[in-house]
């Protein structure tokens, strides 16, 4: 993940932070798939596309989760899932989809994100 920042232009802002109908960036296009990339050689593995065996419901009972086709998908209902083992200091790579076409609006389309020590959000929308 990679964040930029662009320092606002001097003035009032011309849509609200929030607002829904602001314009929307253009669409990038991120060329062609490559074949995945073997994990860095002290990488601990949280998923390996076969088995939730590194992760668990918040009560502590196995993650009730779905695992499909090599992906992870959330179960209604299920609640969060949570790692096993507990990390402070992390480099950190995720990879996520999103429906195509989406299905739902705002928040109806889904409202996730990856929590860090517990309290820390990243937001996935």
């Amino acid at each position: 993940m990679t964040l930029a920042s662009t320092p606002a232009p001097s003035g009032a802002q011309q849509w609200p932070v929030h607002a829904m109908d602001r314009p929307r960036p253009p669409v990038v296009d991120p060329g062609p798939e490559r074949p995945p990339v073997p994990p860095p050689s002290d990488a601990i593995v949280l998923f390996d596309g076969k088995s939730l065996s590194q992760w668990q419901s918040q009560d502590g009972s196995p993650a009730k989760w779905v695992v499909r086709d090599g992906y992870v998908e959330v179960a209604p209902g299920a609640g969060p899932m949570l790692t096993k083992r507990g990390f402070g200091d992390v480099q950190l790579h995720i990879e996520w989809a999103t429906p195509t076409p989406p299905r739902g609006e705002g928040q109806e389309r889904g409202n996730s994100g990856v929590f860090l020590m517990s309290f820390y959000e990243i937001q996935v929308l």
